[in-house]
């Protein structure tokens, strides 16, 4: 593993959000779940695809704490340009388990 130096790691703005809206995304290549996160003032509500479905249904994630890097450039998936990368890590099977920030956690706070 390369090693980066703190100032590499404060360039990446990884912010607290809620999902306030959840959509399937057939056009997907791979089984994903479209959403869009509100990260409170400063940044606001962004889109972002996710491949979640293993773990997750659309209906559930309305409500939902997510983390994200918020600073990336959007990207183009299929007909979504997604504009934030949700992050999540692989459980032993593979499927992505959301970072949870915790539910006290404010919209927008920033990761430190």
């Amino acid at each position: 593993m390369d090693k980066i130096e703190f100032a590499d790691f404060l360039k990446v703005d990884i912010r607290c959000g809620t999902v306030t809206r959840a959509e399937p995304f057939p056009e997907a290549r791979k089984p994903a779940i479209k959403l869009w996160v509100d990260f409170g003032p400063g940044v606001g509500e962004k889109k972002s695809s996710a491949q979640i479905t293993d773990l997750y249904s659309h209906e559930g994630l309305v409500g939902r704490k997510v983390m994200a890097v918020v600073n990336f450039p959007p990207r183009q998936i299929g007909p979504l340009m997604s504009e934030v990368l949700v992050l999540g890590f692989p459980d032993e099977h593979g499927r992505i388990v959301l970072a949870d920030p915790g539910e006290a956690t404010p919209d927008g706070a920033r990761l430190a």
